[in-house]
C-alpha cells in the first residue's frame, strides 16, 4: 500500500477525531459506573488484600492509578484512553494509505452503543478491549503500511498483551491465537495449531503462579466453578445414574430447586439456593473435581453436549426470549459506601439506547459468529498482503475465543463477547477495499439471514424470562 501525498493532513484530522471522541465519550460516563464486581474489587484496591476471584492485576494496577484520583476515574480515563487510541491508530493507518472512508468506518465502530455502552462501565472486560486495540492499533500503524515494527514499540505491546491475558482467565484463547497468527513462523497451518495449542497450555500455567506469588492474590476457589457448573448440569439430565459424580440426593436437589441453568452457574454458589447441594463437590481438591468432570462427561457424553450446547446458545444470545437479561450496561453504579458515584444523565441516555439496540442483531454474538466466519473465509480467499495478515489475525481471536466457550463457559453475559464483536467489525472494515467471493458472500448472507430469522423467531414465542438477577436465580 503506497503511502499517499496528502497522507500527513488526513493523519491529523482523523487523531483530532479520535482525540476528541475519547474525550467525549469521558465526559459522557464520568466519573465511570461501577458494577457489582467493581464494588467488590474496588474494596480490595482500598484494602491491599486481593483475591483470585477478580483479577489482581487490573486491582494492582488500579492501586498505582489510585494517586491520580479516587474511585474509578483513573480506570475509565486508562480503558477509555486505550480503546480510542487503538481504534484511532487503526483508523490513522488506513488513512496514511488513502482509505479515507474505511478511516471513518473504523471510528463509527467505536460509537457503536453495545461497544461504547460497556466500555463507560470500569469493569475487567472494558480493560481487557481497550488494551487489546491499544496493541493491535500500534501493530497495524506499522504492518499496515508495509513497514516492520519498531523494536522500541514491542515493550507497549508486550505490556498490553500481558495484561489483557492477565485480566480474564479465557483472554489467553485471544492473545495466543492473534500472535501465533500474526507470526511470520511457523508457515504451515498445523505448525502453528500446534504452536498455539502449546502456547495455551504454558500461559494457563504460566498465570496462576503470577496472580499467586508475583501479585500476591489468594486462592478464592474460582477455578472449581467451571467443574461445578458442568457436573451440576449433567447430573440434571441423567437423575437416575451413579456415574455423574454427584449422589442421587444431590441430583434431587439440584432438579428440585432449578440449580442447574443454562443461563449462568450463580444459583450453585448462592448458599440461598444451591450452595449446600454442591458443598461436598466444592471441598474437593480442584485436580479431583476435574477427575470427576471427566469421568461424567465419559460415562454421559450426551448429557454433557446437551449441557453445554443449551448454554452455548444462552451466552451466544440466540434462540433464546425477548430481553435475554444481562445485554445492556447499567445506567447507574451499584449502591456503595466506598465513593463510587453514579455518572450523569448523558450517560443513563446512553445506556437507554444501548439497550434497545442489544436487543437486535448488533447484539447477538451469533450473528458476529457468522459474520467472523464469512470475514475469515473472504480473507483467506484473497493474497496476502498486511491487510489480509491484520485480518485474519482479528477473526482468528475473536472465533478461538467463541469456540472455548463451547466448554469454558459458565455465564451468558455479553460484555464476555466484546472482544470477539469489536474485532470482527475492525476486520470487515480492513476487508472492505476489495468484493468478497460471491460464493462466500451468498453463503454468509444466507446463513445470517437464517440465524436472524430463527432468533427473531425465538425471541416472539418464547415467554419473557424475569428482569431481575434475583427472578433469574430461581
Amino acid at each position: 500500500m503506497p503511502i499517499e501525498p496528502a497522507a500527513r493532513p488526513r493523519q491529523r484530522y482523523i487523531a483530532i477525531a479520535a482525540a476528541g471522541l475519547c474525550i467525549a465519550s469521558l465526559a459522557l460516563f464520568w466519573p465511570g459506573t461501577a458494577m457489582y464486581d467493581t464494588v467488590a474489587q474496588y474494596r480490595q484496591v482500598l484494602s491491599g488484600a486481593y483475591d483470585d476471584w477478580h483479577p489482581p492485576a487490573m486491582a494492582q494496577v488500579w492501586a498505582l492509578l489510585a494517586a491520580f484520583g479516587p474511585g474509578a476515574t483513573p480506570m475509565l480515563v486508562l480503558q477509555l484512553g486505550t480503546y480510542w487510541l487503538g481504534l484511532g491508530m487503526i483508523a490513522a493507518a488506513l488513512g496514511r494509505v488513502g482509505r479515507s472512508r474505511s478511516a471513518v468506518a473504523i471510528l463509527a465502530i467505536g460509537l457503536l452503543p453495545p461497544f461504547l455502552g460497556w466500555q463507560g462501565v470500569v469493569l475487567k472486560d472494558a480493560q481487557l478491549a481497550g488494551a487489546l486495540l491499544a496493541a493491535v492499533g500500534i501493530i497495524g500503524w506499522w504492518r499496515l503500511s508495509r513497514r516492520p515494527l519498531p523494536g522500541a514499540m514491542l515493550v507497549p505491546v508486550a505490556l498490553l498483551l500481558a495484561y489483557a491475558v492477565l485480566i480474564r482467565a479465557n483472554a489467553v484463547f485471544i492473545v495466543v491465537p492473534l500472535l501465533i497468527t500474526l507470526a511470520p513462523r511457523p508457515i504451515h497451518p498445523v505448525a502453528k495449531l500446534a504452536t498455539g495449542l502449546i502456547a495455551v497450555v504454558l500461559v494457563l500455567g504460566i498465570a496462576p503462579v503470577v496472580n499467586h506469588r508475583l501479585l500476591r492474590a489468594q486462592p478464592s476457589g474460582v477455578e472449581a466453578t467451571q467443574a461445578l457448573y458442568d457436573l451440576a448440569g449433567i447430573a440434571a439430565r441423567v437423575p437416575a445414574s451413579d456415574t455423574t459424580g454427584l449422589t442421587r440426593s444431590e441430583t434431587t436437589a439440584v432438579i428440585a430447586r432449578g440449580c442447574a441453568k443454562p443461563f449462568f452457574w450463580d444459583p450453585l454458589g448462592d448458599e440461598a439456593h444451591c450452595g449446600t447441594t454442591m458443598a461436598r463437590l466444592r471441598a474437593l481438591p480442584t485436580a479431583t473435581l476435574y477427575v470427576t468432570l471427566a469421568s461424567a462427561a465419559l460415562h454421559h457424553p450426551i448429557a454433557y453436549a446437551g449441557h453445554r450446547l443449551a448454554h452455548l446458545n444462552s451466552t451466544d444470545r440466540w434462540l433464546v426470549p425477548f430481553h435475554w437479561p444481562s445485554a445492556a450496561p447499567p445506567a447507574a453504579s451499584e449502591p456503595n459506601t466506598l465513593g463510587l458515584a453514579n455518572p450523569g444523565a448523558g450517560a443513563r441516555a446512553w445506556e437507554a439506547l444501548t439497550a434497545v439496540v442489544v436487543e437486535t442483531p448488533l447484539g447477538w454474538p451469533m450473528a458476529w459468529i457468522v459474520l467472523a466466519i464469512a470475514a475469515l473465509a473472504a480473507s483467506l480467499s484473497r493474497p496476502r498482503d498486511p491487510v489480509r495478515d491484520l485480518a485474519t489475525a482479528l477473526l482468528v481471536s475473536a472465533l478461538a475465543l467463541e469456540a472455548s466457550f463451547a466448554v469454558l463457559s459458565i455465564a451468558s453475559d455479553l460484555r464476555y463477547h466484546l472482544w470477539p464483536m469489536i474485532s470482527t467489525a475492525v476486520a470487515v472494515v480492513l476487508l472492505a477495499d476489495r468484493a468478497p467471493p460471491r460464493r462466500i458472500l451468498a453463503v454468509g448472507l444466507s446463513v445470517l439471514v437464517l440465524v436472524v430469522a430463527s432468533g427473531t423467531a425465538a425471541r416472539v414465542m418464547l415467554p419473557q424470562p424475569p428482569q431481575t438477577y434475583a427472578g433469574m436465580l430461581g
